[in-house]
């Protein structure tokens, strides 16, 4: 019972006034705000010079390359080596990615493989950043208060797209003066390439500490293998990595294709399309200000998988809507599911890993998300020139359901407790004679 006078601090607050944390979560609110408006100006910037879906759906396909190929060397990196100095230098990939683009739109000599080339180095800045950051946190805040944080790292992430999105919309829309080539662009890179500078400005006064662990001198295939042991003999860890990656190609794809609905479908300008875009993140404001708000969960797979279903049903739903109201509505189901899908993916990852493989597993789960979305776009993109995007979101939602509803019954995702790994499950002690 709380001493008289003393009010329990919530979860929340816990997280928040630790300052290790903070010095984190500053650049994390820089970095997303400005990674979601960079997202939004490029892939309306590539539609407008190509007016081709295929095209705007390569725009996420390249950031995501880089992860199925760097993902699993960067959770190594991020196990052994200085983690700061790994998201410094993530950090600083963005800025000069960035102000390379403006450039370009500057002099007027910007075309959309210069934007693909941009996006390739922001996925490889992510795929460095990720392990990095995530495990920073964990070791920072502690197994008992990760959940909150991540919704917390969440909130930020929904805050920012909530922003940047429209913001860009906006600037490309209504701006449009100085610059002699696309002037809405430019300044809306020149706004973007500033902010990043911000975010390395402000990682170097993060404070992560510096934790000893006993390493083996391996060979790095055997290092990545037995993460993959690992991952194989923790059932719901399987669960969560496999409908990880079935949704990372069939579901999440449709999100890149809002400009093309709402400009082609919905028939309204890039400042509304901005703002639609950003629905999604008020459903994902609202669920992860609740999630970090509460208390211990023990079913992290059954948010897990609720929230991912409910992605997969909206996907079907929000791209046949006349009203852009009722799209708006539905894209705000969305972000409840999303907030819990991603909050619980990472809790999940990282409660069922040994800590000295703990970024490892991390680059594993980002692994799946990189298997799963550079095809998923190429082939929802492709088909959308096809046979038109409402069809080709709406075949690739369902298919997206049915290869992920037998991750529900063939391992304890959903029926059992969330489990840490055999090895760090607390022996029980035997009871005196």
């Amino acid at each position: 019972m709380a001493r008289f006078g003393v009010r329990p601090t919530s979860p929340m607050l816990e997280v928040l006034g630790n300052p290790g944390f903070r010095s984190i979560w500053y650049v994390v609110n820089v970095a997303e705000l400005t990674r979601w408006m960079e997202l939004f100006v490029a892939s309306v910037l590539v539609y407008s010079l190509t007016d081709s879906a295929l095209m705007l759906g390569l725009v996420l396909g390249f950031e995501n390359l880089p992860r199925p190929f760097l993902s699993p060397f960067t959770g190594i990196i991020a196990d052994r080596f200085d983690r700061k100095k790994i998201w410094i230098i993530s950090l600083a990939i963005k800025l000069a990615a960035a102000v390379a683009l403006f450039l370009l739109l500057v002099t007027g000599q910007i075309a959309a493989w210069h934007v693909f080339a941009a996006m390739l180095l922001q996925g490889v800045s992510r795929a460095l950043e990720d392990p990095a950051r995530r495990t920073a946190v964990f070791d920072i805040v502690g197994e008992r208060r990760i959940v909150n944080a991540l919704s917390i790292d969440s909130i930020s992430m929904t805050i920012g797209r909530m922003a940047g999105q429209p913001i860009g919309g906006l600037l490309i829309q209504h701006v449009g003066y100085f610059w002699p080539h696309y002037p809405g662009y430019t300044w809306a890179f020149l706004g973007i390439a500033t902010m990043h500078l911000a975010a390395v400005l402000l990682a170097f006064r993060v404070r992560i500490p510096k934790l000893e662990r006993e390493w083996r001198v391996e060979p790095i295939w055997d290092s990545l293998g037995d993460v993959v042991r690992a991952a194989f003999g923790h059932r719901q860890l399987l669960g969560m990595l496999f409908i990880t990656m079935v949704i990372n190609g069939l579901a999440f794809p449709a999100r890149q294709f809002v400009p093309a609905i709402g400009r082609d479908h919905l028939m309204v300008g890039e400042a509304l399309v901005g703002v639609l875009a950003a629905a999604e993140s008020i459903g994902q404001l609202i669920t992860a200000g609740i999630i970090a708000s509460m208390g211990s969960i023990s079913y992290h797979g059954r948010y897990f998988a609720a929230g991912a279903f409910a992605v997969m049903v909206t996907s079907v739903i929000f791209v046949w809507l006349p009203w852009y109201g009722a799209t708006f509505a539905i894209l705000v189901i969305s972000g409840i599911g999303l907030s819990c899908f991603g909050t619980m993916q990472s809790t999940i990852t990282m409660r069922s890993s040994p800590p000295e493989m703990r970024g490892r597993m991390v680059g594993l789960m980002s692994l799946c998300i990189g298997l799963g979305t550079p095809p998923g776009v190429l082939l929802m993109g492709w088909l959308g020139d096809v046979i038109g995007i409402q069809w080709s979101v709406t075949f690739n939602a369902l298919a997206c359901i049915v290869i992920a509803l037998p991750a529900l019954f063939l391992t304890p995702l959903v029926t059992r407790p969330s489990q840490p790994p055999p090895e760090t499950r607390p022996q029980s002690k035997p009871r005196p004679a």
